[in-house]
């Protein structure tokens, strides 16, 4: 409860009111970025703390006051009628100036005390010497708010409401505690509650009394039957904020804090804040000084600033703060203010001292010092501050006439309250100064406030010091998400500036990565301007519009690039539909700096020379497939190079067979012919190639033979950009052209990582046919290159567990240029024969479709979408504890460890859990260790580790029995130890 009515009123540390006092907290799990003041915490309280579980009825809450409450406060609503108030913990001291419940051992409301006695104040007292204090907090029944209701209509209780005053009536206030709820108290009587009068009531308010009377009488006829029960929160904390500077600032630092608190603000030397002091939305550049126990709020500083212990600045902005440079501040509140002088918009700058009261009564302080002190210091006198006729008892700090707010020939500025502090250091021309300026008392000025403009001019500070910190974010890459105060920016109608930050920031990094997690963001912006209509954002991103921004990137000129975008951007702002496409473009132009990144793999491709097998000759790749058991999605640039990745695969046959090849041969034609399908030549797809253009689709994954044509070129046989014809090309270094062939025994999509292992084997053969010998390790990098060449992007996971024999670790590190490392894992004697008895292949029938969802986990990744970050961080260090289990030989563990890793595979990319496979885990889940989807998921092969060994007829058995499961089949596979494997075989007649 309020300590006098006037105080209850007007709040001197925040011209916005107690509700929009800013608050050092700030909510990590915000969707959209924003001071967090009283109000948002008290809603946050009430909605999610206190109201739970509550039946039907009305939440009352002042905002008067700071509140903690536990997540869950243990209220309970059995058989509960009436109102109920909610208490919270105080000690007798405290409750002296305050509201306290008296209660019986049900918990009914017998009494409320209001600034008691010390007896009264004791017979509330818990069993642990506390007491219940009034929170402010009180909750209606239907029941009873319909009582409540019905009485706005009957005098003089309508007095209350519009509907009375616009009758004539006379204005009446009541006081919800000590009004309405204390007449539904069980101790008050109806004597005593008539003719007692709230404590807000001041002295001079004695001439309507008995009109309250009749104000009273009526609510005691309509609520009197009402039941009254307080719920006690034993855990909780409650604080009146009353008009003391100090309290005021120790509610608003952390005495336990080793360090400041810093939120929503930009800070360029943080170590220069003194422990327990608190900076909300400020942004400090250079030194700034902050001593311990002092507040920041609203300020944009440039140093040297030193501001000194228990000090409260608001509202200073670069202009005023000059006017600190050389002063230290103690114990002071200076606040700027944004004020209406009869219609004109103006700043005015106020300065009081800490320990100075805002009450009426009692001598009064200013500046710390006693009035007589102030006095004598600074030359000011009484009748510079107060009229005459002020009776001595008025003269005090809200009454007088301190704070300029006009001055005949210039702007006002901290200055002009700064000088009481050193007065002798201009002969009183400071003095005169101030005697000049019209001056208003606190008082006078709280009636000038602009909120708007205070509002208005927070929200510009914020969105200044939100602009720092996303370039701060980006160049450190910090792994924190933009998302919340992109969502802001636009909500609140200034996503300008923003874009044109991350311009600048895409356009001057050094970084690719940096560029493209900036494009990202803009991507960012975009979407989240579209407000949700405008189509999918996954998808194409080759409209003409933007290929001449591309090629810009494409040749390696970012600056031109980034503003050949932004120039195109401003043409697809004007709707939804035009805002996703544009959003996709910019998704496209980070992929490319995605791609330029990867190719720096191109460090670790070597080759040896050898002698080339005869014209006719062919070479003959085979390979495994591979299975993930863990780490997969840490080796997809761009968190292979951002985050580190580490992915432990098994090469594997699948019933008995390696399942991936390709096959080279120099022909004497000097043309290129290539052929894509099973081994044995039916349903062939050929393709001849016999000229530059023919190779043009190198880089469309869809078009026919694309994987083959990049290969040619990644195989640096030929260079498409040539002058030289192809024949010429092939002629010049060869004497002919070549026939290439790929195969593979795998459903399309069965995410055994296929594809890549493909251009592995493809690769090798190629280059082996044509003269030279290309390591295991220079191979895995060759990949990397190749599927960037080819457009498909992807990782690296796939061609280390193909390409590399057994089980093993792939790793890279968070580096540029991108390396892969691997560690063959070595098993106890005799766990391959076992394990390859306990592994299963269940092919489930649906092809695993990943286009959209590589681009969905790198949106998310670049967001940096806390739960993706944590996860990407988890999957990296669960790949090093499915080492240990390969190494103890543990089936039951690997079989968490795949449990495990296929929720992490889900948090990464949500639905790639078809329903059908669902249900398939689910049959199985009784017989096995643990089972994933192998790759990304959303179909192909599903292996498990089954508990009983060789499982393939019972688990057929099983899944026979159960409906809905499409056209599913059961593999065996076994842990290939020969990897990549090349063969030299004699010449046939060409396919």
């Amino acid at each position: 409860m309020s300590r006098s009515s006037r105080e209850g009123r007007d709040f001197p540390f925040d011209d916005c009111g107690r509700a929009f006092t800013c608050l050092p907290v700030e909510n990590p799990q915000a969707p959209v970025e924003a001071v967090v003041c009283n109000l948002d915490c008290l809603l946050d309280t009430m909605s999610h703390r206190l109201g739970p579980g509550s039946p039907p009825g009305v939440w009352v809450c002042s905002t008067d006051m700071l509140l903690s409450v536990p997540p869950n406060p243990g209220i309970s609503w059995d058989n509960f009628r009436g109102a109920k108030v909610i208490a919270l913990p105080g000690n007798p001291a405290y409750a002296r100036n305050h509201g306290v419940y008296l209660t019986d051992s049900q918990g009914f409301v017998l009494d409320i005390y209001y600034q008691g006695t010390e007896a009264e104040i004791q017979r509330c007292a818990r069993p642990d010497g506390r007491v219940p204090l009034v929170s402010g907090i009180a909750f209606f029944s239907v029941e009873t708010a319909e009582h409540l209701l019905a009485t706005h209509v009957s005098p003089p209780l309508d007095a209350c409401t519009y509907m009375g005053l616009d009758s004539g009536a006379r204005p009446v206030q009541l006081s919800l505690f000590f009004d309405i709820l204390l007449c539904m108290a069980r101790n008050v009587n109806r004597e005593d509650f008539l003719v007692g009068q709230p404590p807000e009531m001041g002295q001079g308010d004695m001439d309507i009394g008995s009109y309250l009377q009749g104000a009273r009488a009526e609510l005691w006829r309509e609520l009197r039957d009402q039941p009254l029960t307080m719920a006690y929160v034993p855990d909780g904390s409650y604080s009146y904020m009353t008009s003391s500077a100090s309290e005021f600032l120790h509610s608003l630092t952390f005495p336990g804090a080793p360090r400041a608190q810093v939120v929503h603000s930009q800070v360029e030397e943080p170590q220069l804040l003194g422990a327990k002091s608190s900076v909300v939305s400020c942004l400090l550049e250079g030194p700034v000084q902050l001593g311990p126990g002092s507040v920041l709020q609203h300020c944009h500083l440039q140093g040297p600033v030193h501001i000194g212990t228990g000090c409260l600045v608001s509202g200073l902005d670069t202009a005023q703060c000059k006017a600190l440079h050389g002063l230290e501040l103690h114990d002071l509140v200076l606040q700027g203010h944004h004020v209406r002088l009869h219609g004109a918009p103006s700043r005015v700058f106020t300065l009081v001292g800490r320990l100075d009261s805002w009450e009426r009564q009692g001598t009064g302080t200013y500046l710390n010092m006693s009035w007589s002190e102030f006095f004598q210091k600074t030359g000011v006198r009484d009748w510079d501050l107060w009229d005459p006729d002020t009776p001595p008892a008025e003269r005090c700090l809200l009454s007088a006439r301190l704070f300029p707010v006009l001055h005949p020939l210039r702007a006002l500025g901290p200055r002009d309250m700064l000088w009481m502090l050193d007065p002798q250091e201009d002969r009183g021309k400071a003095l005169r100064a101030w005697r000049a300026c019209w001056r208003l008392s606190w008082e006078q000025l709280q009636p000038c406030l602009d909120r708007a403009a205070t509002l208005a001019s927070r929200r510009d500070l914020f969105f200044r010091q939100a602009l720092h910190k996303a370039r701060r974010v980006l160049e450190a890459r910090q792994d924190l998400s933009l998302c919340p105060l992109i969502r802001a920016a636009v909500r609140e109608g200034c996503p300008g500036p923003l874009l044109a930050t991350l311009d600048q920031v895409a356009a001057g990094a050094e970084d690719p990565g940096v560029a493209a997690r900036a494009l990202a963001c803009v991507a960012d912006v975009l979407g989240c301007m579209a407000e949700g209509q405008g189509g999918l954002r996954s998808g194409p991103a080759a409209n003409p519009e933007w290929m001449q921004p591309f090629s810009y990137l494409e040749c390696g000129d970012l600056a031109a690039g980034v503003q050949a975008l932004a120039q195109e951007r401003d043409k697809w702002l004007s709707r939804p539909v035009l805002l996703v496409r544009a959003a996709r473009h910019y998704e496209g132009a980070g992929q490319i700096l995605i791609r330029q990144a990867v190719m720096s793999a191109q460090h670790f491709v070597s080759m040896e020379p050898v002698e080339p097998p005869a014209p006719g000759r062919w070479v003959v790749a085979e390979c495994p497939a591979r299975v993930d058991f863990s780490g997969g999605w840490s080796d997809t640039p761009p968190l292979a190079y951002e985050l580190g990745g580490a992915v432990l695969g098994l090469a594997v046959r699948v019933d008995g067979r390696r399942p991936i090849g390709a096959r080279a041969r120099r022909i004497p034609e000097p043309e290129l012919w290539l052929a894509v399908g099973p081994q044995q030549d039916k349903m062939t797809m050929k393709t001849v190639c016999r000229n530059l253009d023919d190779l043009q689709d190198y880089c469309q994954p869809h078009a026919p033979g694309a994987l083959l044509k990049a290969t040619f070129i990644c195989a640096g046989i030929v260079h498409v950009g040539s002058k030289l014809s192809l024949r010429e090309q092939l002629l010049h270094t060869f004497g002919g052209g070549f026939e290439l062939h790929t195969w593979s025994e795998l459903p399309h999509g069965s995410g055994l990582g296929t594809s890549s292992i493909l251009a592995g084997a493809a690769l090798a053969a190629l280059q082996r046919a044509a003269g030279r010998v290309v390591g295991t390790e220079a191979l895995i990098h060759a990949v990397l290159h190749l599927e960037q060449v080819l457009t498909t992007g992807g990782g690296w996971q796939d061609q280390v567990g193909g390409l590399v024999p057994g089980i093993k670790v792939g790793r890279s590190r968070a580096q540029l240029p991108l390396k892969v490392e691997v560690e063959e894992i070595t098993v106890p004697e005799g766990f391959l024969r076992k394990l390859n008895d306990h592994l299963l292949l269940v092919y489930t029938g649906k092809t695993r479709l990943a286009r959209n969802l590589l681009q969905d986990v790198l949106r998310s990744w670049y967001a940096r979408l806390p739960a993706v970050v944590q996860n990407a961080h988890s999957l990296v260090r669960h790949t090093e504890e499915c080492a240990k289990a390969f190494r103890q030989g543990s089936l039951p563990l690997l079989g968490q460890c795949l449990t495990t890793y296929w929720e992490q595979k889900k948090l990464m990319a949500p639905g790639c859990e078809p329903l059908a496979v669902r249900r398939m885990m689910d049959v199985l889940a009784p017989h096995v260790h643990g089972q994933s989807l192998a790759g990304a998921g959303g179909g192909g092969f599903l292996y498990l580790l089954t508990k009983e060994p060789q499982q393939k007829e019972a688990l057929e058995a099983v899944l026979a029995k159960t409906e809905g499961l499409g056209n599913y089949s059961v593999h065996l596979v076994e842990v290939d130890t020969q990897g990549l494997s090349l063969q030299l075989l004699g010449s046939e007649t060409s396919t």
